[in-house]
């Protein structure tokens, strides 16, 4: 981050934890970047009354002192946007985390001053216009092939149009001149880097309806649960109950082109986990490093405060700007509690009035703001292309409770709730989402899509298994009162569908090589055979057949190893099952009860 030509300068006044007082600042503006005190610790304003500016310092401030500077770099807190962010680590405000290592060794050091996107690199730069176009802020004016699988396509600067007078290919740093625009008299010098304030969302021209489903691969998210493009979704759930994993499986299959991954509070062991693991995980669409698609955002728990409050900022700003290129983009935040542990800290520091269990009454406001920001747009630009930024928020609440503030406020506004049940872990059924009180609200906008993309069938098929479950719900209170024994033959037969769909279908495993990812056809063509089980059975039952025999069936076994067969061979694997299914029930029925 450059120090730009001082505005205003004060001087500190008072230091409490990462919140400084200075005096002297009425020339400064809300939501400036400020350096503070000789060492030049990176600030941002985030109140002024009269000429006395708060600061939220991002660095460590003990050994600060009253009567050391303050200086006023004039402009908001931004990030870089060129060629060179994905595959990279950053800090919670764009620092790189190996360029800091080289300057201070493993342990960040303070007023540590790199620039966010490397100068010494040259990129291949390939236009895409030509001399004496016309082009507005927002169009495309050429390309960077940035890693193996990421087309890096470099906008106009968003205010900035006219005539291309020249252009040229060829290798360049990001801040050399590629392409000249004149307008009227004026020359504009267009490079690969663009700088964008984290706290404003970056313009689009219209914002689409979210009728396109981000299909994960994971059937009880795809089935019961579904995220459109574009879509905000809450993981809440206790230690150990699976965030990390399904936010890896939605990172690694979810039909998105760039995921941007923040690491905002966490501890210091899971995001190195991460930061091991997110290099080793092959990406499944182009057998390369997942991390050539990927950028990370890592603020870990020991790291200061103020700074998690700017990562989801910094964040979601990459993600935007990838978006505007036409890519789908998935944003993982892992974890939004941390960060509203850090507003509560620093609106405890500002002495503002206290909301529920010691949260600013902005909470819900500020979390609002974040998501918002996702959604499936048409860039700005004479030529809009079609770009979306879905957001999955990890929520972690004390004891699981998600009665808390945080988790009710993020309720309010996302349209997706996977609810991940510790009891489902310890039982270990994973991914551990609670059918029972997990919902999506973008199911029926997405039922036409899935309709014309798998089969009819689909949204009927959802329908019935979501009634199979929460029929089971209701007798397994029956049977805790009274015995199994107590159910009809067709309530037990019930109990028997729904144990099929919690334990076939809705059980995965992350670490099998076919299980881990399912299409939607699979998916269809494994709730039709379960559903026909149930309903072949319930005919025989209604002609006399036992439940014992029915239950037993050899032919449930094969129903049930079906997520086990390859996408190649699931209609044949599937074809043979029907046939013996068929044929079991039919001797049966004909040999009083043997197969």
């Amino acid at each position: 981050m450059e120090i730009l030509l001082a505005v205003s300068r004060g001087i500190i006044e008072k230091i409490a934890g990462p919140l400084v007082v200075a005096t002297g600042m009425r020339d400064a503006n809300m939501f400036d970047v400020v350096r503070v005190s000789n060492q030049k610790l990176i600030g941002e304003i985030i109140e002024i009354h009269g000429d006395k500016a708060s600061i939220q310092v991002y660095e460590e401030t003990s050994g600060l002192g009253p009567g050391e500077p303050v200086e006023s770099t004039g402009e908001p807190l931004s990030v870089e946007l060129a060629p060179g962010l994905i595959s990279s680590i950053f800090d919670g405000i764009q620092r790189p985390l190996d360029d800091i290592m080289k300057i201070s060794g493993t342990n960040i050091q303070r007023g540590v001053n790199v620039k966010s996107i490397k100068r010494d690199i040259k990129w291949h730069f390939v236009p895409s216009v030509k001399e004496g176009d016309k082009v507005s802020g927002g169009d495309i004016i050429g390309t960077v092939a940035e890693t193996e699988v990421v087309n890096h396509k470099i906008m106009v600067p968003n205010g900035v149009s006219g005539t291309v007078a020249s252009i040229k290919e060829g290798d360049f740093t990001v801040d050399e001149t590629v392409c000249v625009l004149s307008e009227g008299e004026k020359d504009t010098a267009v490079t690969m880097l663009q700088k964008w304030p984290v706290r404003r969302g970056r313009p689009y021209s219209q914002k689409l309806s979210p009728d396109m489903p981000l299909v994960t691969g994971q059937r009880v998210i795809d089935t019961l649960f579904p995220l459109a493009k574009g879509g905000v979704a809450a993981v809440p759930g206790p230690f150990g109950s699976g965030k990390t994993v399904v936010q890896h499986q939605l990172a690694k299959w979810a039909a998105a082109d760039i995921v941007v991954y923040i690491g905002c509070g966490e501890r210091g062991n899971e995001m190195t986990d991460v930061l091991n693991e997110f290099p080793e995980l092959i990406d499944p669409k182009t057998g390369k490093s997942l991390m050539q698609r990927t950028v990370l955002i890592a603020n870990t728990s020991d790291m200061p405060v103020a700074a998690r409050e700017a990562s989801i900022y910094t964040g979601i700003t990459i993600a935007e700007y990838f978006r505007d290129m036409g890519y789908v983009v998935a944003l993982m935040a892992d974890s939004t509690s941390r960060w509203a542990e850090a507003l509560r800290e620093m609106s405890g520091r500002l002495e503002e009035m206290p909301g529920e269990e010691g949260y600013p009454a902005y909470l819900g406001s500020r979390l609002a703001q974040f998501y918002e920001r996702a959604g499936r747009v048409l860039s700005v630009g004479s030529a809009p292309r079609e770009g979306a930024l879905s957001v999955i928020g990890a929520v972690s609440p004390p004891g699981g409770d998600i009665s808390e503030p945080v988790s009710q406020a993020t309720l309010r506004i996302v349209k997706v709730f996977w609810g991940l049940d510790s009891a489902l872990a310890y039982k270990r059924h994973f991914p551990a989402v609670n059918w029972l009180n997990s919902y999506s609200l973008y199911a029926d906008s997405l039922a036409d899509w899935l309709a014309a993309n798998t089969g009819d069938a689909w949204n009927e098929c959802r329908s019935r298994l979501m009634s199979l479950l929460q029929d089971e719900a209701e007798l397994e209170e029956i049977v805790k009162l009274v015995g199994i024994d107590a159910l009809s033959p067709s309530d037990r037969l019930k109990l028997e569908a729904a144990r099929s769909i919690r334990e076939d279908y809705l059980h995965q495993d992350a670490f099998h090589e076919v299980d881990t990812f399912t299409s939607l056809g699979k998916q269809l063509t494994m709730m039709e055979l379960i559903l026909e089980y149930y309903d072949q059975s319930k005919q025989a039952l209604s002609e006399g057949m036992n439940i014992d025999t029915l239950v037993n069936l050899p032919v449930r076994e094969r129903i049930g190893r079906i997520k086990y067969v390859e996408e190649n061979y699931v209609a044949e694997e599937a074809e043979s099952i029907r046939v013996d299914l068929a044929k079991q029930i039919a001797n049966t029925q004909k040999n009083g009860g043997d197969y």
